[in-house]
């Protein structure tokens, strides 16, 4: 439908997600990641900010479609114009209460908690006591944080700015999620001239798609910190090698997956001419003093280290959680006391099956460095014990640069618009009511469209029916017998 839906301009396309976003925005009023003193019962206000996030949610997954038609098409638009309908989309959910997650409010806990010197890695926000922890989702409550010391040093900085006020604290998260995809922005385009892909198709995929406004930008994710630093590390260290490898390090430093940054670093060096083990060293040198010098300004010491093992959700959709369910309930409907080790035998598996694959990706794809790190990290967030929407990401933004086809770019773009509908704004689980009022929302969305493409084709007919020359009647002279001329 929407490829016929509408006359596909800019102007229509920066209108439609903008209409979007604000939907997204006003909706999440009600029914977003709200603070606990504003959390209600189920009320009509809350339920009709439900339907109001997921009507945004269509609106703007069809924005991103039609502009997506537009990037193809014979005269795409440049870059610097795909990055103000980036700006436009955004803006509305600047001020939006956090969406589709509660870890926002972690970040914040966890960064008082390294500000008052306390050991984020010992123990959870429980620790801090006071309203702030009181905000965090209840099983994060008593975990230690996962996050390395780059960015445990920028939420206590924050902190220490805000002095523990929420409304100034869920700002200063949003806006440093903003110079993230700021920062993926600004690197896009140059990735995607170094890997030989369109700048536009790659800016398109990569900081356009709806999971980047959903979650990096209305859930103030920090995996938007770290793939900015990621992808300046890799666009940098084609001429500075060093500083990139600092960049890539300090992304590892946020969250560890972009520690896999690194063989890129190196492989983008042994590229440029350099000996592989002169390479290595040199980049191994620049990591390792980077995680000192990280560290000992964080002031947190190495726990991050031991963190990386930190509990997953035990509803967790990822593949080998559900395998590990699965195999557990059958073991105990069949009596065996092998149950318990369903869950840990099938993480370990993934484990194990991701070290191989990433293995057999990057001796394939050797010479496409920036791609086979798009592909690892998707696997990594694929096959590993949790997974988010969002963790797509890590992986997206790198084939987004990179891929070799424009197949490749599609099945990614569709694995982003199907996630873009899997969590609620609120962050928790759903119950069959709140189900009911998102596919609600969803359909309003695409009657809403459908209506749109019903009156764009009706115009369009009447204008070719008012355009279509009328032929004139022309008089022939009949001869007369008997007359000549």
């Amino acid at each position: 439908m929407l490829a016929t839906a509408f006359p596909v301009d800019l102007r229509s396309c920066q209108v439609l997600g903008l209409a979007g976003t604000a939907f997204l925005a006003l909706g999440g009023e009600t029914a977003g990641a709200l603070p606990v003193r504003l959390l209600a019962p189920a009320s009509a206000r809350a339920a009709l900010g439900l339907v109001g996030v997921y009507f945004g949610v269509v609106l703007l997954t069809a924005a991103w479609v039609l502009l997506g038609r537009l990037v193809r098409g014979p005269r795409p638009p440049t870059p610097r114009a795909l990055l103000l309908v980036l700006a436009v989309w955004a803006a509305p959910l600047l001020l939006a209460p956090p969406l589709f997650s509660r870890d926002v409010y972690s970040y914040l806990a966890q960064g008082a908690m390294a500000d008052a010197h306390m050991d984020v890695y010992a123990g959870g926000p429980d620790r801090l006591g006071g309203p702030l922890s009181a905000e965090v989702a209840p099983m994060w409550r008593h975990t230690g944080a996962p996050y390395g010391p780059a960015f445990l040093a920028l939420a206590s900085a924050l902190s220490g700015v805000t002095r523990g006020e929420l409304p100034a604290g869920l700002l200063g998260m949003r806006l440093v999620a903003l110079l993230g995809v700021a920062l993926m922005a600004v690197a896009l385009p140059r990735l995607a001239r170094h890997s030989g892909a369109d700048p536009a198709a790659a800016l398109w995929l990569g900081a356009l798609n709806p999971l980047v406004l959903l979650h990096l930008v209305a859930g103030a994710h920090n995996d938007a910190l770290m793939l900015g630093l990621l992808g300046l590390g890799l666009v940098v260290c084609r001429r500075r090698p060093v500083v990139g490898a600092v960049l890539v390090t300090l992304a590892a430093l946020v969250k560890a997956p972009a520690a896999l940054g690194l063989l890129a670093v190196v492989a983008l060096r042994v590229r440029a001419g350099r000996p592989p083990l002169p390479a290595v060293l040199s980049t191994a040198v620049a990591a390792a003093a980077t995680t000192v010098a990280a560290t000992a300004a964080a002031g947190t010491g190495y726990g991050w280290i031991g963190a990386l093992d930190t509990p997953v959700s035990a509803h967790n959709w990822a593949l080998t959680s559900l395998l590990g369910r699965a195999t557990g309930a059958l073991l105990t409907a069949l009596g065996s006391g092998l149950a318990p080790l369903a869950v840990p035998a099938w993480h370990l598996f993934g484990l194990a099956a991701t070290a191989v694959s990433v293995s057999l990706i990057w001796l394939r794809l050797r010479p496409r460095p920036v791609y086979a790190l798009g592909l690892s990290l998707l696997t990594v967030a694929v096959l590993g014990p949790a997974i988010r929407p969002w963790y797509v990401l890590w992986g997206l933004f790198l084939i987004a640069a990179a891929a070799p086809s424009t197949p490749v770019r599609h099945r990614v773009a569709a694995l982003a618009g199907v996630l873009a509908l899997a969590v609620l704004p609120g962050g928790g689980p759903a119950d069959l009511g709140q189900l009911v009022l998102a596919v609600s929302g969803g359909v309003l969305g695409v009657v809403v469209l459908w209506q749109c493409h019903q009156a764009a084709r009706t115009q369009a007919r009447d204008r070719a029916e008012v355009s279509v020359p009328v032929p004139v009647p022309v008089s022939v002279p009949v001869p007369v017998p008997g007359r000549t001329a």
